[in-house]
C-alpha cells in the first residue's frame, strides 16, 4: 500500500509539517457497493418505525350489526367500525416496526474504512496535535477552523466530547463531533472535512462495534510543511446530506 499523509497542525492552526496514516485505514481503494449498502442499513436503523393505525377489531364501538342482514333493501353490515365506514379502522394500515437491517462487522468495517480512505484521497482528512487550551472558547474554536481550511460540514474526532475541546466546538452549526469508537461512514459521508488529533487519528475503529484489529501501527511525523494533494473520485456519487439531525 501507498504511504498516506496528512497535514498536521498544531492548536493554534499552525502548520507542522505532515502525518502519516494507516495505509490499511486511510488508504485501501473504496468499495461502493459496500459503502452503500452499510449507509443505507444505518438509515433504516435510525427509523423509529412507531406508526399505528387500529384495524376494525381495534377501534372502539361497533359490535352491535347496524342493522338485520335482510329485509330493508340496504347492503349487509356487520360492524359500523368497518373499513368503509367513517370512524372505522383501517384496512392494511402501518403498524410498529423494526426497520434495522444485520450487517456483518466486516462489511461496516469496511464501509468505514472505504469512506475514510475516499476522504484522505481527496486532501479532506486533517489532524491536529492536540487542544491545549485554559477553557471552552466557541471563537478559539472558529479560529482553529479557518486556519486549517475546515470550511463547510465539519466532523471532529475527539476522545472527549466533554473536554474542553468538545465544550469549545458543540455550539457551531456545521461541526459533529464524535469519538472514534463510534465514528460511523454516515458521519464521515456527511462531512466535507475530517478532522482528528494526534491521539484518534491512530484509533479508529478500536474498542468499537466495528472490531478493528488491535495491532499497533507507527504515526510518522515529518518536518517538512508539504501537504497531500487531493483529487476527485466516484466516492461522491454516494455522497448523503444531512437530514437536519443528529439522528
Amino acid at each position: 500500500m501507498a504511504d498516506v499523509k496528512a497535514p498536521l497542525f498544531k492548536s493554534d492552526g499552525a502548520a507542522s509539517g505532515d502525518i502519516g496514516l494507516d495505509p490499511a485505514v486511510f488508504g485501501i481503494e473504496p468499495n461502493l457497493d459496500v459503502l452503500h449498502q452499510v449507509v443505507t442499513a444505518q438509515l433504516a436503523a435510525a427509523r423509529s418505525g412507531n406508526a399505528n393505525t387500529k384495524t376494525r377489531g381495534e377501534v372502539r364501538g361497533g359490535g352491535r350489526k347496524p342493522w338485520r342482514q335482510k329485509g330493508l333493501g340496504r347492503a349487509r353490515h356487520g360492524s359500523i367500525r368497518s373499513p368503509q365506514w367513517v370512524g372505522g379502522g383501517v384496512a392494511h394500515g402501518p403498524k410498529p416496526r423494526d426497520y434495522s437491517q444485520r450487517t456483518p462487522k466486516k462489511m461496516k468495517r469496511l464501509a468505514l474504512y472505504s469512506a475514510l480512505s475516499a476522504r484522505a484521497s481527496e486532501g479532506c482528512v486533517k489532524v491536529v496535535e492536540s487542544i491545549d487550551w485554559d477553557g471552552p472558547k466557541t471563537k478559539q474554536a472558529v479560529g482553529l477552523l479557518d486556519a486549517i481550511d475546515a470550511g463547510g460540514k465539519t466532523l471532529f474526532v475527539l476522545t472527549q466530547l466533554d473536554g474542553v475541546a468538545g465544550k469549545s466546538f458543540r455550539n457551531l452549526p456545521e461541526v459533529r463531533l464524535v469519538d472514534p469508537g463510534h465514528l460511523t461512514p454516515y458521519d464521515v459521508l456527511w462531512s466535507d472535512q475530517v478532522v482528528f488529533t494526534s491521539h484518534t487519528v491512530g484509533s479508529v475503529g478500536r474498542n468499537s462495534s466495528y472490531e478493528v484489529s488491535e495491532s499497533d501501527f507507527v504515526i510518522d511525523v515529518e518536518d517538512d510543511s508539504a501537504s497531500s494533494s487531493g483529487g476527485g473520485s466516484d466516492f461522491d456519487s454516494v455522497k448523503v446530506e444531512s437530514e437536519g439531525g443528529e439522528g
